[in-house]
């Protein structure tokens, strides 16, 4: 069994920061890429940040500059510090990962639960 569990969220006043964490626990291998992903209300999934097994690092546009995405392979963490938010970057964020359970199986992706972030005076 892999989980993914994450921490961090809560509510920041516009211009504020927040870090989230995600720990990966369980049966694991190995770790592929990790990543995070949020929605908004009324609002498809999105990618926000990726990064690889060997650190390349991966942004959309909107977070660029603002969001900065690190991973601690010893710890199976993968973290996203966020500075600088808006109201805009509201949304409920997941966590993913590219997990091997095992080294007779494969990868296979993982989500956590979910943390919300709410950016609002």
């Amino acid at each position: 069994q892999v989980q993914l569990v994450e921490s961090g969220g809560g509510l920041v006043q516009p211009g504020g920061s927040l870090r989230l964490s995600c720990a990966a626990s369980g049966s694991i291998f190995s770790i592929n890429d990790m990543g995070w992903y949020r929605q908004a209300p009324g609002k498809q999934r999105e990618l926000v940040a990726a990064i690889t097994s060997t650190g390349t690092t991966t942004y959309v546009y909107s977070v660029k500059g603002r969001f900065t995405i690190s991973r601690d392979n010893a710890k199976n963490t993968v973290y996203l510090q966020m500075n600088s938010l808006r109201p805009e970057d509201t949304a409920v964020y997941y966590c993913n990962a590219v997990i091997r359970p095992s080294i007779s199986g494969w990868y296979d992706s993982y989500w956590g639960q979910g943390t919300q972030v709410t950016v609002s005076s």
